[in-house]
């Protein structure tokens, strides 16, 4: 019988069309505003950002009967649609036999440490909701003949509880999020770039009231930058992470997010810390995740200098070559780098290893025609010389197969396929990569309903800064599923997007026009290209996986300086479809300020390495060795245990980056439900807290 994938099957899980958008509704009212003509959108409530997270918000909105629209800079472009890995990961609950339960798997998501207890328990009880739902849908999961899930392990994930349709799951997700939203008739906006939230009130008492856009549709000589209003009690931002604020990243091109957009408007943000580095492929090619069998396959990796010449790296690093090939394997489930991986010759000093090579100007490649060179004086490759684990898992894959590229093909074949669709054919020809930015765990801070300190506005998905320090991998959509339902439900229950809102904004949205035109000014020496390279490099060069106290500070009074510039002088654009970027990149500028602001808090209060980071120095407890001998410089300090227990709080107050702690919201593991007792509060609504919105 033939194991062979049929073609069909190859192109629906590679190559997923998504549905047409629906005809956008077109504006029945317009106003003059700072001197053009404005067109005004009404809604109950406003959703930001059409990937996995906005979507499912929504889809439940619309089935609780809220007025809900959706805009979004371009549909089918963001991070959801557009990102994956060889099997991308959807980390839901397991099944008794694997020991699991919901207490279990929340302190899993946890483990790493800044996160808050009640929201891990909330991802984890939400976990089986989600999955059966998007199953209804359509989504196609894999199952056994019996009809359960198929799993696997995946990084920081001890029990095995990732799934996933293959590389293209999040997309397979948007897909068919997308078309229930279309079905149950949720207006979309694209090309809808949202500029500025728009708030009342002041103090605690503030609350949003509307939205300012930049629409393409809405260019006209009255209006030549499309500027539009959006009037609405309620918004929900899931525009995902700040793709672009690193140079060597691997998210899509275009992928802003809406931390800058929250800072501006005094919204608090936490973690932001926290984020994840991986190798991958480059985003000027086809930006990729390197994780899974790509690396279980065990290509040979190597790097090329300027005048051609190959070298064999990472036999600088590693004693033996069973320990490297096995250490190469392992990024497959410890795919993001990990300072304390560094020790002890594992799997996080091939991440630094591939580092040192692309800031030393070689380019860095793996070939899946040929097996690991032998580290000098050892003995060559052989799947028989392999550390037990890795042996034994490619044993059960059936993956004994002499060169990574038949490997590959037996364990993935998908993986070969989905690049081959991009005109690269890795069966035939070397894979350059890099270790590249690839998610912020940290975000808005919001509560287990998904508010944040803004009344009125949401946020779900990767703008939501739910994670802490690490996450099992495939945590990430499984937590914008969740928490995409909740905010719904919040919503749903406070009734305050029933209807459209009807108020007069006149005021307030010709202020907000006003000072957003402040930053755009066509003579303004400071130019979207340049601000670009200033803070893409900064953040790649002084904020990636290797920092130090002084470089980060340094880099801090640069980012400052830059957004004083910009205050001062605005930014210059050209055509109006680069006035959008002209506003995004000065909110990419106060992101990097915010989160420079936090990692130069938290490593000048002493903190110390852990996830995506270490922090090195001379006083550094922890100190890799290479092959060679130790590696001083990436002297690194160790974490320390209490500020596991608390998270860095940013909020941007006047011209001013204010910083504070605070410590994780705990969980009672010994509280008990009663189904008599407590059916009452559900019955009420009180189980929404919805008194601290009134």
């Amino acid at each position: 019988m033939s194991t062979a994938v049929p073609q069909e099957i190859l192109d629906a899980l590679t190559d997923v069309d998504m549905p047409k958008l629906p005809s956008e509704i077109a504006s029945s009212e317009a106003i003059r505003l700072a001197g053009m003509a404005v067109p005004v959108y009404r809604a109950g409530c406003v959703v930001v950002g059409s990937g996995a997270a906005g979507l499912r918000a929504a889809v439940e909105m619309k089935r609780r009967g809220d007025d809900v629209v959706i805009i979004s800079q371009s549909a089918w472009g963001g991070t959801s649609a557009c990102s994956g890995s060889d099997k991308q990961t959807l980390h839901t609950a397991n099944t008794a036999d694997q020991g699991d339960n919901y207490k279990a798997m929340a302190r899993a998501i946890r483990s790493g440490g800044a996160m808050d207890e009640d929201t891990a328990y909330v991802e984890a009880v939400g976990s089986s909701r989600m999955m059966a739902s998007l199953q209804f849908l359509g989504l196609p999961l894999p199952q056994d003949p019996l009809g359960g899930t198929l799993r696997y392990q995946t990084d920081h994930d001890e029990v095995g509880r990732a799934t996933s349709c293959g590389p293209r799951t999040s997309r397979l997700m948007v897909k068919v999020l997308a078309e229930e939203a279309i079905r149950l008739g949720v207006p979309f906006y694209n090309q809808t770039t949202a500029v500025k939230i728009l708030t009342e009130g002041e103090g605690s008492g503030r609350r949003v009231v509307g939205m300012l856009t930049m629409r393409a549709g809405d260019r006209a000589e009255a209006n030549p930058l499309g500027i539009a209003l959006f009037v609405s009690d309620v918004i929900v931002l899931a525009a995902g992470g700040p793709g672009e604020l690193y140079r060597d990243s691997v998210y899509p091109n275009g992928c802003f997010g809406s931390l800058g957009l929250a800072l501006e408007a005094g919204v608090e943000l936490v973690n932001l810390t926290e984020s994840q580095f991986g190798i991958g492929t480059r985003r000027e090619g086809f930006p990729w995740n390197l994780s899974g069998t790509y690396v279980q396959a065990i290509p040979h990796i190597y790097s090329v200098d300027a005048d051609g010449v190959e070298h064999h790296f990472l036999a600088q690093y590693y004693r033996s070559t069973r320990e490297l090939a096995s250490n190469v394997f392992r990024k497959g489930y410890q795919w993001p780098f990990h300072a304390t991986r560094m020790l002890d010759f594992r799997s996080s000093l091939v991440d630094l290893a591939i580092s040192c090579e692309t800031a030393a100007a070689r380019r860095v490649f793996m070939d899946f025609n040929r097996n690991p060179l032998p580290v000098p004086g050892d003995l060559p490759f052989c799947l028989e010389r392999l550390d037990d684990d890795v042996r034994l898992y490619l044993g059960k894959a059936g993956a004994g197969q002499e060169m990574p590229i038949d490997r590959l093909k037996h364990m993935n074949p998908l993986s070969i396929e989905l690049y081959r669709r991009y005109k690269i054919d890795i069966a035939a020809d070397p894979l350059e990569f890099a270790v590249n930015n690839q998610h912020m765990n940290g975000g808005i801070m919001v509560d287990t309903w998904g508010r944040s300190s803004l009344a009125g506005c949401y946020a779900v998905g990767e703008a939501a800064g739910t994670h802490g320090v690490t996450r099992p991998g495939g945590a990430a959509l499984n937590a914008g599923q969740v928490f995409g339902t909740r905010a719904a439900e919040h919503i749903g229950a406070s009734g305050k997007a029933k209807r459209a809102a009807a108020g007069d904004m006149s005021a307030i949205a010709e202020a907000g026009i006003a000072e957003m035109l402040t930053t755009l000014r066509t003579g303004s020496p400071l130019t979207v290209k340049s601000v670009r390279s200033q803070v893409q490099a900064r953040m790649s060069e002084k904020a990636g996986i290797i920092c130090d106290q002084e470089s980060v500070a340094q880099a801090l009074i640069e980012a400052r300086r830059l957004n004083a510039d910009i205050r001062a002088d605005g930014l210059a654009y050209g055509r109006a479809a680069e006035a959008v970027r002209g506003v995004q990149w000065r909110h990419m500028a106060l992101a990097s300020e915010a989160v420079l602001s936090a990692l130069d808090f938290f490593i000048g209060n002493g903190g110390g390495s852990r996830g995506a980071r270490a922090i090195c120095g001379p006083e550094g407890e922890s100190l890799p060795h290479a092959r060679t001998g130790p590696l001083e410089e990436y002297r690194f300090r160790r974490e320390h245990e209490e500020d596991r227990n608390e998270q860095i709080v940013v909020r941007l107050e006047g011209d001013e980056m204010r910083l504070s702690k605070r410590a994780n919201r705990s969980l009672d593991e010994t509280a008990r439900s009663f189904f008599e007792r407590d059916w009452p509060a559900w019955l009420t609504g009180r189980i929404y807290d919805l008194s601290v919105d009134e």
